[in-house]
């Protein structure tokens, strides 16, 4: 008998490189972190509940100064948009943090009057000193009034960079703590937010990203940022799911 030549199984191609992101993505809160341990191909997804533990996570506000938006600053639309959302749920969420235990960190981008220890190596760095930013110690380099800083806060400030993890103390005091989770808040989706995650998991930190205390402008860029790059880094959710683990339940 002659052999019967048999047709192979057709294989089915995988699905293109945006629909394989997509299904990462989806939905955002849901987003498993980069850092390691976690496996982004596997579908597994980091529990907010171990992530929010009070005694391994730490809450940090980034740029929520005076003069970055508050009464003295100079970039109004992001000012308005932070102070509309993201600020009221950064106040909720400190609240909560203090009585639960959880560290606060507010982490302040300042300037000396001269100048003295600045960037100059980026157009963000020269539009800033140009339009007048005030950034000053004392005046719009102050944290916002609202949000502290308590006798229990952390403040840490620095002279150059784009983001928190730069410049300062941050990392040195967070692994001192014994933190494993950052949970970050403030400004700006734009520029630091985006530094600051992707800075904290290159020093192997799980991020917590509450997408309505974080600001960015126009709100459709900021919102695209979180759901196409942020939530593959990190995980992504809200300011009353993080509430749910920091106030007890009476």
């Amino acid at each position: 008998m002659r052999p019967t030549a048999t047709t192979p199984s057709p294989t089915e191609p995988p699905p293109p490189p945006d629909r394989q992101l997509a299904a990462v993505r989806e939905p955002a809160t849901r987003q498993a972190s980069l850092a390691p341990g976690c496996q982004l191909a596997s579908g597994a997804v980091p529990d907010l509940d171990e992530l929010l533990r009070p005694d391994r996570c730490a809450i940090v506000t980034q740029e929520c100064q005076v003069g970055v938006i508050g009464d003295k600053a100079v970039l109004r639309e992001l000012a308005d948009a932070a102070q509309a959302t993201a600020v009221p749920n950064i106040v909720r969420l400190l609240a909560a943090a203090r009585v639960a235990t959880v560290p606060v960190v507010h982490c302040l981008a300042v300037r000396r009057a001269d100048g003295l220890g600045a960037n100059a190596n980026a157009r963000l760095f020269g539009a800033t000193t140009k339009l007048g930013i005030d950034l000053l110690p004392g005046s719009g380099g102050d944290l916002l009034p609202e949000l502290g800083p308590e006798s229990s806060d952390v403040v840490l400030t620095r002279l150059h960079g784009i983001g928190p993890m730069g410049g300062t103390d941050l990392d040195a005091v967070l692994r001192n703590l014994g933190v494993t989770t950052i949970v970050g808040t403030g400004v700006s989706v734009n520029v630091a937010i985006p530094n600051f995650v992707m800075d904290a998991v290159n020093h192997g930190y799980r991020f917590v990203l509450a997408r309505d205390a974080v600001a960015g402008v126009p709100a459709d860029y900021a919102a695209a940022v979180i759901d196409n790059t942020l939530a593959l880094l990190a995980t992504v959710t809200t300011t009353d799911e993080v509430l749910a683990r920091w106030v007890p339940h009476r």
